[in-house]
Order: C-alpha cells, then sequence, then structure tokens
C-alpha cells in the first residue's frame, strides 16, 4: 500500500466556476436523457414519418452527449485514471455518433426543410379521394338515370310504347345523335329496323343475322363500340363531316315463347335478341364512358323485361278471350245437352208407360196361343211373335236400366228375399223360347246355397236372366245349364284378378252358365261387355250382337262387389259365362220366404 500511487495530480480551479459547470453539466445530461424519450413518444403517436431510423440515431447521440456530461461531473473533484478513461471512451464514441449523425443530416435536411413529400403525398391520396368520389357520383347519376329510365319504360304495358319512350329517354339523358331498335324477322334470319329516335327508318332496312357484327353483339352481355359504317349504323345520313361518330350496340333478350305470336310480333321458337343501336353526335370531341355503357346494358336488360311482362299480358289477354269463348260454347252445349236429357227422359217415360204393357200382355198372349191347338203354320208364326216380343221387351228394360246407371243416381234396394226362388223364376222366363228353340235347360243348386239371402232380388234376377238369354240367343242346338253355390277359392282359379273373402256377414254367390252355342272368338273377348258389339260367331256364322244385356250386368256386378267374366274354348265349341256378386246373410228368414222353395235341387225344362 504505501507504493501505491492512486492519488493522480489535480490542476488547481477556481472553486465558484467549477461549481457552475458541475451545476450545468448535471442539468446538460439531464435534458440529454429526456429528449429521447420525447423522441420515442414522438415516433409512436406519428403515423406517418419516413425517417425513423434517423431518429433513432439520433436519440443515440444525445443519449451519448448526456452521458458524457454526467460522466463529466466526476471530473470536478479528484478522481482516478478509471474515470478519465471512462470520460475518454464516452467521449470517443459521442464524437463517432456525432458525425455519423451529422453525415446523415447533410442527405435528410433538404427533404426535410422542402414541403415536396408532404405535398405529393397529400396530392396523390386527394386524387385517389377524387377518383373515389367521382365514382361514387357516377354510380349514383347511373342510379338515377336508371330508376328514371325504369319508372318510365314500366309506366305502359304497351311494347310499342315501351320502345319508343325507351329511345326518347336514352336520347335525352345520354345526348344522343341517334338511337334505334333492330328486331328479328319472322323468319328468325334477318333484323329489321322498327323504331329509331329522330330519323324516318328506310322501307328496306333488313340486316342478316349472319352478320359477323351481329353475331359478336350476340354472344355477348356488354355494350360493344361498332364501327360507324356496319349495317347495324345506317340508321341515317351522316351529318359530320370531320369527325366520325361514335357508336355502341348491345343485345336486348326477348321472350322465350312457342305459343306468342300476336298481330305483327314474331313467333320465337328459339333464344332470340334484338339490338339497341346508340349513336354520339358527330363532330364533336365527346366519348363513351365506363358507366354510360353499365347505364346502356342496365336499360337493356329493364327493357327486356317489359317487353316480357308486356309479351305475358298480350299472351293472358288473348288466352282471356279464347276463355270467354270457350265458356260460351260450353254454356252452349250445356243447354243442348240439357234438352238432350229432357228428350231423352221424356222417351224413357213414354218407353216405360206406353210399350212395356202392351208388350207383356202380347208375350202373355202369345204364350197362351202356343199351348192351344195349331197348324204348323200358325205355330211358326206365333213362335216369331213372342221370340220377337222377348226380344223388344228385353230391350226396352236393358235401355231404361241403362239409363238410370249413366245418370249416377241408381241404387240398390236391399232387401230378404228367397235365392232360390230367384233361379226358379228366372228358368220359367226363359221357358217359352227355350221350347221354342227344343234346347233342354238345367239348374243345379249347391247344397251350401242359402235359400234365404239379403240383397237387390230384381237386379240379381236381371243379371242372371241377362246371361241366360245371352245363352238361349247364340245357342241353336244341344244344351243349356245353370248351376249356382257359394264362391270357393277353387272356383275362380281362371280370375286371378278377383279374390273374394266370405265373413259372417255376408257371403259371395257364384253363377255359373254353360251352353253348347257357337261359341266366342279370341279377338271377340275383349268386346263381350260393350254395347251393342257385334261378332260373326252367329248361328250359322251370321252377324251377333250382345246388346245392353251384359253391358248391363256387367255394372249390376260391380255394384254388387263382384266379377263377371266369360271362358270359351273356341268357336263352335261353346262358352261358359260367370259371375260373381256378394249377398247378405238372412239370419231369420220368414216362414212365407220359405214355404216358396223349390223342393228339388235339380229342376229340368
Amino acid at each position: 500500500m504505501e507504493g501505491c500511487d492512486c492519488v493522480e495530480p489535480q490542476w488547481p480551479a477556481d472553486e465558484l466556476l467549477v461549481k457552475y459547470q458541475y451545476i450545468s453539466d448535471f442539468f446538460i445530461a439531464l435534458a440529454y436523457f429526456s429528449i429521447p424519450l420525447e423522441l420515442i413518444y414522438f415516433v409512436k403517436k406519428s403515423a406517418f414519418f419516413p425517417y425513423r431510423w434517423v431518429l433513432m440515431q439520433f436519440g443515440a447521440f444525445i443519449v451519448l452527449c448526456g452521458a458524457t456530461h454526467l460522466i463529466n461531473l466526476w471530473t470536478f473533484t479528484i478522481h482516478s485514471r478509471t474515470v478519465v478513461l471512462v470520460m475518454t471512451v464516452a467521449k470517443a464514441s459521442t464524437a463517432v455518433v456525432s458525425c455519423a449523425t451529422a453525415l446523415t443530416l447533410v442527405h435528410i435536411i433538404p427533404d426535410l426543410l422542402s414541403v415536396k413529400t408532404r405535398e405529393i403525398s397529400l396530392k396523390n391520396r386527394a386524387e385517389e379521394l377524387d377518383r373515389e368520389m367521382g365514382l361514387i357520383r357516377t354510380q349514383e347519376e347511373t342510379g338515377r338515370h336508371v330508376r328514371m329510365l325504369t319508372h318510365e319504360i314500366r309506366s305502359t304495358l304497351d311494347r310499342h310504347t315501351i320502345l319508343k319512350t325507351t329511345l326518347i329517354e336514352l336520347g335525352r339523358t345520354l345526348g344522343l345523335e341517334e338511337c334505334a331498335l333492330w328486331m328479328p324477322s319472322r323468319s328468325g334470319l334477318n333484323l329489321h329496323l322498327s323504331h329509331t329516335l329522330r330519323h324516318q327508318k328506310p322501307v328496306e332496312s333488313i340486316v342478316s343475322i349472319n352478320l359477323p357484327i351481329v353475331n359478336k353483339v350476340f354472344s355477348s352481355n356488354r355494350a360493344l363500340g361498332i364501327p360507324h359504317t356496319c349495317p347495324l349504323a345506317r340508321i341515317g345520313p351522316v351529318v359530320g363531316r370531320y369527325v366520325p361518330p361514335e357508336v355502341v350496340a348491345v343485345r336486348v333478350p326477348l321472350l322465350h315463347l312457342s305459343n306468342f305470336q300476336i298481330n305483327d310480333w314474331p313467333e320465337f321458337s328459339a333464344r332470340s335478341y334484338a339490338v339497341m343501336v346508340l349513336m354520339l353526335p358527330a363532330d364533336s370531341a365527346r366519348k363513351w364512358h365506363g358507366h354510360e355503357f353499365e347505364l346502356v346494358e342496365v336499360v337493356a336488360d329493364q327493357v327486356a323485361v317489359a317487353l316480357s311482362h308486356a309479351a305475358i299480358l298480350e299472351e293472358s289477354m288473348r288466352a282471356r278471350d279464347l276463355l270467354m269463348e270457350q265458356n260460351v260454347a260450353l254454356d252452349l252445349a250445356r243447354r243442348e245437352a240439357e234438352m238432350a236429357i229432357h228428350a231423352r227422359n221424356d222417351f224413357l217415360a213414354v218407353m216405360n208407360h206406353e210399350m212395356r204393357t202392351p208388350m207383356h200382355a202380347i208375350i202373355a198372349h202369345s204364350s197362351l196361343l202356343l199351348e192351344t191347338e195349331l197348324t204348323p203354320e200358325q205355330r211358326l208364326m206365333i213362335e216369331t211373335v213372342l221370340k220377337s216380343s222377348n226380344l223388344l221387351a228385353t230391350l226396352i228394360n236393358d235401355v231404361l236400366g241403362l239409363s238410370r246407371l249413366e245418370d249416377g243416381n241408381f241404387e240398390l234396394e236391399y232387401g230378404t228375399f228367397n235365392l232360390h226362388a230367384v233361379f226358379r223364376e228366372v228358368i220359367n222366363l226363359i221357358k217359352p223360347i227355350t221350347a221354342v228353340k227344343k234346347l233342354p235347360v238345367t239348374l243345379t243348386l249347391s247344397p251350401d246355397l242359402p235359400v234365404c239371402a239379403v240383397g237387390d232380388e230384381k237386379r240379381l234376377a236381371q243379371i242372371i236372366l241377362n246371361v241366360t238369354g245371352n245363352a238361349v240367343k247364340f245357342t241353336k242346338e244341344g244344351y243349356i245349364s245353370v248351376s249356382a253355390s257359394v264362391a270357393k277359392p277353387d272356383l275362380l282359379s281362371r280370375n286371378a284378378d278377383f279374390y273374394p273373402v266370405a265373413s259372417e256377414g255376408h257371403f259371395y254367390l257364384h253363377v255359373q252358365v254353360k251352353d253348347t252355342g257357337c261359341g266366342i272368338s279370341p279377338q271377340d273377348m275383349p268386346h263381350l261387355f260393350t254395347k251393342f258389339a257385334e261378332s260373326k260367331n252367329g248361328p250359322n256364322g251370321s252377324i251377333g250382337g250382345n246388346g245392353l244385356g251384359l253391358a248391363i250386368s256387367k255394372r249390376f256386378v260391380n255394384l254388387m262387389e263382384g266379377d263377371i267374366w266369360v271362358d270359351s274354348e273356341g268357336t263352335g265349341k261353346g262358352c261358359t259365362a260367370i259371375f260373381v256378386v256378394k249377398l247378405g246373410n238372412c239370419e231369420a228368414p220368414n216362414e212365407s220366404i220359405l214355404h216358396i222353395a223349390p223342393p228339388a235341387r235339380l229342376i229340368h225344362n
């Protein structure tokens, strides 16, 4: 410790000056340290400043200057060599940073002093805002024009008024020299000039639809500029002498209707277009702008919508007129039908009251005459009268029954009756005819067949009579057999479409009428139950007819929830008619009903 010289010799100084320097260095250091904080705050709050790195460099210079003044506080008292060394390093660093900052400021001070950078930035921003405002104003103006044109166009539904209004409003809004519309012809091969704004349209204003310029307009949904010399732009004489006019064309979609043709309006079987041509004044410096193209395109679409509405209105008016004509015709037809119904009802009333009574008398007296002693010639004549009378009586009954069925007011009359007696009465009714033709008739009633049943006795008897009479009609020799039983599944094997299911309250009656007559050919099978159907399968190959009997029988069978069909092996082999009807079970039959039941199950004629 004795050899250490820790205190270096100091130079003498005025104490008051030293004191002032000490205080000054302290405040200088304090100010230097506060300036970087202020710069940092300015950089964070500044939204736009292009020289942030210069501020960082300048901040480092200030910090070093402040550090130098702060270290200098220790030099006013007795200090060591270390303080001098630190002071030297701080001043050297400050010198380097200050020189670098001075060189940097040499380059950026002219830009900072001038307002060129800020002026350019503000100018660019102002131009951008001007463009945005101009676009907004253009859109607003275009929208206002579109709303105005749409209102004018849609204020009417007459297509000629729509097109003329469109041309006038476009010419006024855009300041056009001429505006025209080319419509497709009836053939769809040409375009003819239909409407113009100012010039009188030429008589022979026709343009082929196959021209390249026409195809170009049709293939684009935007407004296109076209040469003023092309056929579409030849609307009228050119007024200008030096500068040709600017011409724009746009397509107008037309309604797609195949049955729409009113007066001179074309019929469109495929999608077609009209062409709208717009021409600016010649010898003017005006050009088409983007917003004007958009306006023209929107108006073209609005015209297409208005034309479609007009087309639909005209079509609906034509349909209304056609409907009115149809209503008048229907009313006339209804009146004629009512008159025909009244005439038919009068005719049926005459048949019912004036023809059936004498016809029954003729049949009864003819039957009585046959039981007396007659010569062969007399018997033949009486048999002919009886046969014809029975046929006529059957026709009268069939016509009356069919009329009630076709009116839709026919209802079955349900009641309790003797089922066996119905078959016996039918056999007795056909007995005179079979006796004349010498045909044996057998009736077989199954043991399980109930004596009493619930249903429409008259209609059931009519069905049996019609089917049996049809068998007698087409049988010249042989026999006729009638059998009745309760329907079973094995009896219906040939009719796969009908599945009767019996229950406690009802059963199904199965009736089969078989004959050895002329039979039925396969081609006549589908027409058996048709009114007045004819076939060549009559006796001796003559033409025979079914009349109304089978047709009425089928309707009665359907009302009784049953089915009827005919089987035949061919011509000359006879046929078998089968029908199944639904009848109710009789729980407590009346004694008078049971008393008339036939004692035998087999009845021969």
